[in-house]
């Protein structure tokens, strides 16, 4: 006989909007300080009256995402590692355990963030060349980007950490310390990218030395934060146990997200193309389309907000196989997302002009972002339901299916974007960046539909 009580006998499922809300806005403000990085850095950079610098910031932080995002895997695996031992801590017959297995699952993340990182130290020079000339680098742009990756590369390791701590605390629900942590790094990096690059004058180098050490700073107050939330000593804290690094528990965060590694690997990549596409078109096609693009990430991480709502309430829904109500979460949660969407949109519209004028003083690059603005004004609408629909097949743990349609994704996009931006050039690429979008919504949406129809929501998850 299942242990697993029928839906019937336990609590129902709080699925009212004010609880999607909820879970949502503590999320979205600490994503919210996430993409002020590159935002503070384009803007300044935009402002220096040298378009061939602000083009090669967009292709530092393209190529920066390329490689950094390939590895955000440490945050997913630390936060379901960290939300399976909080549960097993909260049982009444788990044993007392000492130290709290929360503290090794953030040691052994924060270790192979570092591991990773300092390889990608080592490889600096040849990871800058070689990714420079994959995005189709002019030379002055490519100067100015390498003249800022040298800096911003002795933040990766704090970088990648960053993931392990925002995963470890969002798996144990402790969204108030992300937000702590995410808002400390992008105050800090305004405060000292300002002072190096008008004070100091260090110009780009100024620009990426005041992200770098927001960054390490951060790590330091994250660590501060775990600390207090084990309730530890700093000694405790460092203390480890050869026990909790073997071989397979640190494959273990690998091995839980290698269908998602390859569902990022393959969105990132969407990307890089754009942007290699570009600049393939002129540094100022390339300065426009960098501080248009910013929409995207500024929406994107407001949007994930109702997306981890969709995640949490469609797991607990399907961790009981309670279908009826997962429909609900389904529709309640997209009600939501779209609502937001089209807040951002009317925001987007409305800010566009005083936006632009903050980004960049480049009267040909602010020509040319305000031609198309509209196009980017649009992007929340365009891109939720992809957004939303993650969320839903992650509350799945749909690893198989999410990387499925990546693969899918890829067949189609890649060489319906080469198309586009043949006939339409400028135009082309930013009806790639739509395309990117809508097709997600589409495929996953396809799978989503042929469950509904056949009734076999138990085909989307993984067997137990």
């Amino acid at each position: 006989m299942s242990s697993t009580l029928p839906p019937s006998a336990m609590p129902p499922i709080d699925t009212r909007y004010a609880r999607i809300i909820a879970i949502a806005l503590p999320v979205l403000l600490a994503n919210l300080a996430m993409p002020l990085q590159s935002i503070i850095d384009t803007a300044i950079v935009g402002n220096m009256n040298d378009t061939a610098k602000l083009a090669g910031m967009g292709l530092a932080i393209q190529l920066l995402s390329l490689i950094l995002v390939s590895f955000n895997f440490l945050q997913y695996a630390s936060s379901g590692l960290s939300a399976q031992a909080l549960g097993q801590l909260a049982h009444k017959d788990a044993p007392k355990q000492t130290p709290s297995p929360l503290l090794s699952i953030l040691q052994r993340a924060l270790l192979l963030a570092f591991m990773i990182g300092a390889v990608l130290l080592i490889a600096k020079p040849w990871l800058i060349d070689f990714g420079l000339q994959a995005l189709s680098a002019n030379p002055d742009s490519g100067r100015a980007a390498k003249i800022y990756l040298d800096v911003r590369f002795w933040g990766v390791i704090a970088e990648l950490m960053n993931f392990a701590f925002i995963g470890w605390f969002a798996g144990q629900g402790k969204t108030r310390y992300m937000l702590y942590q995410q808002g400390f790094i992008a105050m800090l990096n305004i405060i000292l990218t300002l002072f190096f690059v008008y004070v100091l004058q260090m110009g780009l180098v100024g620009v990426a030395l005041g992200t770098t050490i927001a960054f390490w700073l951060g790590v330091v107050l994250a660590l501060w934060l775990s600390r207090r939330h084990l309730q530890i000593s700093w000694r405790a804290l460092f203390a480890a146990n050869k026990d909790h690094f073997t071989k397979d528990k640190m494959l273990r965060l690998f091995s839980l997200n290698k269908d998602i590694f390859i569902r990022t690997l393959i969105l990132t990549l969407s990307f890089a193309w754009i942007t290699r596409l570009s600049a393939q078109s002129g540094d100022v096609i390339l300065a426009a389309n960098a501080i248009l693009l910013q929409v995207l990430s500024i929406s994107a991480f407001a949007l994930d907000g109702v997306a981890v709502s969709a995640e949490t309430l469609s797991g607990q829904a399907a961790g009981r196989r309670d279908w009826p109500r997962f429909r609900i979460i389904v529709k309640r949660t997209g009600v939501v997302s779209y609502g937001l969407a089209m807040m951002l949109s009317a925001v987007w519209w409305l800010a566009m002009p005083t936006y632009l004028q903050f980004m960049t003083n480049i009267e040909p690059v602010f020509a040319l972002a305000y031609d198309y603005h509209l196009y980017a004004v649009l992007l929340p609408l365009v891109g939720v339901g992809a957004y939303w629909l993650d969320g839903i097949f992650f509350g799945l743990t749909a690893g198989s299916i999410i990387r499925n349609a990546a693969l899918i994704l890829a067949v189609i996009f890649f060489p319906l974007s080469w198309l586009l931006y043949q006939q339409w050039d400028m135009t082309g690429i930013w009806l790639s960046v739509w395309c990117l979008l809508l097709l997600r919504l589409i495929i996953l949406g396809g799978f989503l539909y042929r469950a509904h129809q056949t009734g076999s929501y138990e085909k989307l998850q993984p067997e137990a």
